[in-house]
C-alpha cells in the first residue's frame, strides 16, 4: 500500500513507518546471525572467527551497494512525494540499470580480491580458508544483494515500509533451513551457510519484483521511460555515488580495525564477532529510524511542506534517542547470557571480552541515534557532501583506533573504535543539519 508521508501527524507517521521496517532490519540481520550462531554452535570457535573475520569485507562491498540504492529511492521519494509520476518511473528505471553494472562491476573485482585482502588483513592462519570459501560466495551473490535492496528501497519511497518485511521474515525462516539443512545435513561447512544467504536474498528480491509488477500501476515502466535522460542519470549518481561511497568508507575504517583485531588473536576475533552481532541488532531501531527520515524527508522536501521535516527531526530525535538509553542498559545488563548464545558456556575468556565490547558501545548508542537521523536527514534534502565528510571522520577515528589504541590498550582500544567514530561522524553531521535547517525551513 503506497502512502503520502506529507500529510498527518509527523510524530505518528515516522513511528508506524518505522515499526516495520526495524522488524524488517531485525530480520535482515538474522541472515548473519543465524549464520553466526548456527556456525558457532555446529562447526565451532574457529569457524565463527572465520564467518566473522570477513564482517568487514562484506560490508565494503555490500555496504556500497545498500548506500547506492538507498540513494537512488531518495530522489523516487523526492518525486513521489511532488506527485511527478513520470518522475517516479523514470527513477526506477535509471536506478535499475545503474543497479545492474555496478552490480557486474562489484561483483568482478571483489570475487578477483577478496583472498588478497584477506591476508593483507592478517588474517589468522588457521581461519584464513574458510573465511575465504565463504566470503567468495557472498560476493557471488552480490546481484541478488543489489537486486532485493534495490527493490525494497524504492518500494519504501513510495511510502510501503509493510511489503518489504513480509518478503524479509520469508526470506530470514528460508535461511535459517537452510543453513540447517546445508551444514548439518549436507556438511558444507562455511560454505553451506553462505549459500543459503545467497539463495535467501535471491527469494526476497524476486518476492519484491513479482510484487511490484502485480501490484504498483505507478511503476509499469513504458520504452520511452526506459531511455534514460542525461539529467536524469546525473542526478541518481549525484546521490547515490557518494552514499555507496560513504558506507564504503566507514567500511575500510572496520576492515583497518579487523587487521589489528586479528593480531590480539582468534579468541579477540571470536569475542568481537559475537558481541557485533548482538550491538547491530541493538542499533537496528536507531537506524530504522534514521532510515524512515531519509523518505519522511525526501517526500516532505519534495512537497516543499519545510515546517513538517522540522517537526519530524525533533519528534524523531525524542523517539529514537530515548530508546538508545532503554536499549543500552538492557544491553550491559544481559550482555553475559546474550553472548553464550552463539559461543557456549565454556569459553568464558571471550565472553568477558565481548563483555567488554557491549559495556564500551552501549554507553554511547545516544550518540549514534542522533548520527542517523541527522545524516539521513541531510541525504533526504539531498545533500551529499557532509555525509560523506562524515563517514571519513569515521573512517580517520576508527583507523586512530587500530594504530593507536589497539597497540596501548589491546581489545579495550579496538572497542573503543565506534564510540569515537560516531562522535567524529556526528559533531558535522549536527553543525550540518542545523546550518541547513536554518537556510531551508524559513524559506516557507
Amino acid at each position: 500500500m503506497l502512502k503520502s508521508m506529507t500529510e498527518g501527524h509527523p510524530a505518528k507517521l515516522i513511528f508506524m513507518f518505522t515499526i516495520p521496517l526495524l522488524i524488517g532490519n531485525l530480520f535482515q540481520q538474522l541472515y548473519s546471525m543465524a549464520d553466526t550462531l548456527i556456525v558457532g554452535r555446529t562447526i565451532g570457535v574457529e569457524a565463527l572467527a572465520a564467518v566473522g573475520a570477513t564482517g568487514s569485507i562484506t560490508f565494503l562491498i555490500i555496504g556500497f551497494a545498500q548506500g547506492l540504492t538507498v540513494g537512488f529511492s531518495i530522489v523516487t521519494a523526492q518525486r513521489f512525494g511532488a506527485g511527478d509520476e513520470r518522475g517516479v518511473r523514470q527513477s526506477i528505471a535509471v536506478s535499475a540499470l545503474l543497479s545492474a553494472l555496478i552490480a557486474i562491476l562489484l561483483t568482478a573485482v571483489s570475487v578477483i580480491y577478496a583472498r588478497p585482502i584477506l591476508e593483507w588483513m592478517h588474517t589468522p592462519q588457521e581461519i584464513i580458508d574458510d573465511a575465504h570459501r565463504y566470503i567468495v560466495i557472498i560476493y557471488w551473490g552480490i546481484a541478488a544483494s543489489v537486486l532485493f535492496n534495490l527493490l525494497s528501497n524504492i518500494i519504501r519511497a513510495l511510502g510501503d515500509s509493510r511489503t518489504p518485511l513480509i518478503f524479509l521474515v520469508i526470506a530470514c525462516l528460508l535461511n535459517i533451513v537452510l543453513d540447517l539443512l546445508f551444514i548439518l545435513v549436507f556438511s558444507m561447512g562455511v560454505e553451506g551457510a553462505a549459500y543459503a544467504t545467497v539463495i535467501s536474498q535471491l527469494v526476497s528480491g524476486i518476492l519484491c519484483l513479482i510484487h511490484m509488477v502485480k501490484k504498483l500501476q505507478i511503476v509499469r515502466l513504458s520504452k520511452a521511460e526506459w531511455r534514460a535522460e542525461r539529467s536524469a542519470l546525473l542526478e541518481h549518481v549525484r546521490l547515490g555515488l557518494p552514499m555507496g561511497f560513504q558506507s564504503s568508507i566507514i567500511a575500510i575504517g572496520a576492515i583497518v580495525l579487523q587487521a589489528a583485531l586479528n593480531n590480539l588473536g582468534s579468541l579477540s576475533v571470536a569475542a568481537y564477532t559475537a558481541s557485533q552481532k548482538i550491538d547491530m541488532v541493538a542499533t537496528m531501531p536507531m537506524a530504522s529510524f534514521g532510515m524512515t527520515m531519509a523518505t519522511y524527508v525526501a517526500q516532505n522536501y519534495g512537497a516543499r511542506k519545510f515546517d513538517r521535516i522540522r517537526q519530524g527531526v525533533k519528534q524523531c530525535c525524542m523517539m529514537s534517542v530515548g530508546f538508545s538509553i532503554v536499549v543500552g542498559i538492557i544491553i550491559i545488563a544481559a550482555g553475559h547470557k546474550l553472548v553464550e548464545m552463539f559461543v557456549g558456556p565454556g569459553h568464558p575468556e571471550v565472553i568477558e571480552l565481548a563483555q567488554t565490547y557491549l559495556v564500551i558501545n552501549s554507553v554511547m548508542y545516544f550518540v549514534l541515534a542522533l548520527l542517523f537521523i541527522f545524516r539521513f536527514t541531510l541525504q533526504g534534502l539531498g545533500k551529499s557532501f557532509i555525509p560523506t565528510f562524515a563517514g571519513v571522520m569515521e573512517l580517520i577515528m576508527r583507523i586512530f583506533a587500530a594504530i593507536v589504541l589497539a597497540e596501548y590498550l589491546g581489545f579495550s582500544g579496538v572497542c573503543l573504535a565506534n564510540p569515537f567514530a560516531w562522535l567524529g561522524a556526528c559533531i558535522p553531521l549536527a553543525i550540518a543539519y542545523f546550518a541547513t535547517a536554518k537556510r531551508i525551513y524559513y524559506r516557507v
